[in-house]
């Protein structure tokens, strides 16, 4: 397989980046401290050097599904090391869930991004808002898959309310456990695309892979009965070639989704919000009581929904702590470091002295 099919472009090419020795390859899995690479020569299962771990500050600094690094192979035998990340064309993360201020990268270098929603009892457009910034502020394009249509009577309905929060955005309307509308995704999926599954436990995204690869590639489970929510059946990612020759991410079911120190995400998520936000009358507008509020009156004419005017000021707080957060953090971090000179610089000045 050449480098083109792989997802290749000139985005990544690089002068004088390769040796006679080295190679790129693309990841495709991660297992542990282990990373199985797909090559023009074939498969190769590569470590780090010690220097690229050395110079991670976090896991978002490691190579994560999707990425594309230069490799070298080891003579007589089908491993390889990493010597180093190329820069990403596109990075989907999110903050590592519970209180750490960790980014996890879920999935790099992805051309589109499907959302996959169930049209069952777990329906929520609050979290579809969290997935599209998310997604903005990655890179990648989405496109959100209105799933399980055969057990939904008001598709209609559930569209147009999903087209009025996600302006612009494509909306796809299937069904992956009966096979229908699974074309409307080839568009997206042509030779060196790549794509990516997100969405909850039980909305369908196994299902859905095993429909666009052709075969029972990832193991499903049905949804619990009361609530329509799933159990987890993806346990990791890779990075599946498609028959198309497209290439697919799927991805665990996110129970928490946090959203780190995005802007551009945001603004894209909530553009007629934010234009909104521009024609108050005063530029401090905090949008309560103020004369000439375009915010407020846009919700009393019924032409912004309350609910979603609430979303945003919602994720908005999100974001304020999620910065300050990581400013503290970064603030710890320099405090540390300071302290560690200091105390070598004291050792010296004892050790010269006696």
């Amino acid at each position: 397989m050449n480098l083109e099919k792989l997802g290749w472009s000139a985005f990544f090419a690089r002068p004088n980046a390769f040796t006679p020795k080295s190679c790129a390859g693309r990841v495709a899995c991660i297992q542990k401290n282990r990373y199985l690479l797909y090559t023009e020569s074939g498969e190769l299962w590569a470590t780090l050097t010690g220097k690229l771990y050395y110079q991670a500050n976090s896991s978002a600094d490691l190579p994560a599904v999707g990425d594309w690094v230069i490799c070298e192979s080891l003579e007589g035998d089908l491993s390889a090391i990493v010597r180093e990340i190329l820069p990403r064309k596109s990075q989907l993360s999110r903050q590592a869930a519970g209180e750490a201020t960790n980014e996890q990268v879920v999935a790099a270098n992805i051309d589109t991004a499907f959302i996959v929603v169930g049209l069952d009892g777990d329906f929520n457009l609050s979290r579809i808002e969290r997935y599209l910034v998310l997604i903005w502020d990655s890179g990648a394009t989405p496109v959100i898959l209105l799933n399980k249509a055969d057990l939904c009577d008001r598709i209609e309905a559930r569209r147009a309310e999903v087209e009025a929060i996600a302006l612009g955005v494509p909306t796809l309307v299937l069904s992956a456990a009966k096979g229908q509308g699974i074309d409307a995704l080839t568009p997206y999926l042509g030779v060196g695309q790549t794509a990516v599954l997100v969405g909850s436990s039980g909305v369908g995204k196994s299902t859905l892979t095993n429909d666009l690869v052709g075969r029972s590639r990832q193991a499903v489970q049905s949804v619990r009965q009361g609530d329509s929510r799933g159990r987890h059946t993806t346990t990791n990612r890779e990075l599946i070639l498609l028959p198309s020759g497209g290439w697919l991410v799927d991805t665990p079911g996110m129970r928490e989704l946090q959203i780190g120190q995005t802007s551009q995400g945001f603004s894209e998520t909530f553009a007629e919000i934010e234009t909104l936000s521009m024609q108050c009358r005063f530029r401090n507008c905090q949008h309560q009581t103020e004369p000439n509020c375009a915010i407020q009156q846009a919700l009393s004419e019924g032409t912004l929904s309350p609910k979603r005017w609430r979303n945003y000021q919602k994720l908005q707080r999100e974001l304020k702590y999620a910065s300050d957060r990581s400013s503290q953090k970064a603030a710890l971090i320099e405090k540390e470091k300071w302290k560690k000179i200091h105390t070598m610089q004291r050792r010296r000045r004892w050790n010269s002295e006696f």
